[in-house]
């Protein structure tokens, strides 16, 4: 079998509303539990109560990300701020 390899380059990762997209994200699974959580009884009688631990799996691991992303962005944004900071102590003027 032939190894794959690629035809083109890869193209540069989107950037978004990373920390608005998880937060809206974990808001959504843990609605999506507090909906379920009334119907518990048929769930359990019909075998389905993993769409509620689902749901809050979801949301816990959202809170998680909600953390990852928040400390990335501050990540990135401390790095272009030293990168400035650097750029412009490095140019001096001429004597």
């Amino acid at each position: 079998m032939a190894k794959w390899t690629p035809k083109h380059e890869a193209p540069e990762p989107l950037e978004g509303p990373v920390v608005g997209t998880v937060i809206g994200g974990t808001i959504v699974w843990f609605a999506l539990f507090l909906a379920q959580l009334p119907f518990y009884g048929w769930f359990d009688d019909h075998g389905h109560t993993w769409w509620l631990w689902t749901c809050l799996a979801g949301g816990g691991l959202g809170l998680f990300g909600i953390w990852y992303v928040r400390r990335r962005d501050a990540a990135i944004r401390r790095a272009a701020r030293e990168e400035t900071t650097a750029s412009t102590d490095s140019v001096r003027p001429l004597p």
